[in-house]
């Protein structure tokens, strides 16, 4: 089996309430991203030589691993990329000016020009933005940040991980090795005959691959985000990035095959 995205045929739909905030996974950051709600403190805020990292919303509650994502940005890169946040809800005119939608935009900025945009945004965007951003941080500034070193050995799983709402962006999307991700509920018939044969590869697999699990009616931000209107669908992912998606229950020999794929597979 190829693993590319998929189609998935409508089957028994699962109710899509509005999905939940991922959990934060990054330590307490020492600084927070400037919040303006004018179009004059956005214009003036905007006038720096510093590439700027800017997230334009409506005021809702924000994603919590994108405004981590920020503030942890904002400590790290004082004085080297400025951060900002501007609050549409009470300045109008700024979502006609940057053509807000419904959901948060993240925008690369830098002497006037817009560099890039992500559209919704997770936390991993936010980093991606940064790449963007940091060669144009200018010439004399302190050294970027390095990623900590982890000095731990690291555990890998030899059974199936349980993932929700909240775990996610942490044990799927950062996580180190390639992930596939079982979308199940309890109530699926075909869920239970895929169960046994995820729970052999998972062991089989151990330190190469790590097998997640997210059951759809407990974690329906998930389902929704990733619209699975049928179970099981099986989701493909290898560094931070979803690369294919199946939807039905496989047989063993098809599972095992597409698992090499997802560890072959140049990303």
């Amino acid at each position: 089996m190829a693993i590319a995205p998929k189609n998935i045929a409508a089957k028994t739909p699962v109710a899509k309430p509005a999905p939940k905030s991922a959990n934060p996974t990054t330590p307490t950051p020492t600084a927070e991203a400037s919040l303006v709600v004018t179009s004059a403190d956005l214009n003036k805020a905007l006038e720096t030589d510093l590439p700027v990292l800017l997230l334009i919303w409506n005021g809702d509650t924000l994603r919590a691993d994108v405004k981590t994502e920020l503030d942890r940005i904002a400590g790290d890169y004082k004085g080297r990329i400025r951060v900002i946040k501007a609050d549409t809800g009470k300045a109008p005119e700024i979502a006609e000016r940057f053509e807000l939608g419904k959901n948060p935009l993240l925008l690369a900025w830098h002497n006037g020009e817009v560099l890039t945009r992500r559209n919704r945004p997770w936390g991993t965007d936010v980093q991606g933005v940064v790449e963007v951003l940091t060669p144009l941080i200018p010439v004399g500034a302190a050294s970027v940040p390095q990623p900590a070193q982890k000095n731990v050995l690291e555990k890998f799983d030899t059974k199936p991980v349980i993932v929700t709402d909240d775990s996610f962006q942490s044990e799927v999307i950062d996580y180190s090795l390639p992930v596939l991700v079982d979308f199940w509920a309890t109530w699926c018939e075909p869920c239970k005959q895929v169960a046994p044969i995820l729970e052999k590869l998972a062991k089989e697999f151990s330190g190469k691959i790590r097998v997640a699990k997210v059951d759809v009616d407990q974690n329906p931000g998930l389902q929704q985000a990733f619209q699975i209107m049928s179970i099981p669908t099986l989701m493909f992912v290898k560094s931070g990035k979803i690369v294919g998606q199946q939807a039905g229950a496989l047989p063993e020999t098809v599972l095992r095959d597409a698992i090499r794929q997802l560890m072959a597979l140049k990303v």
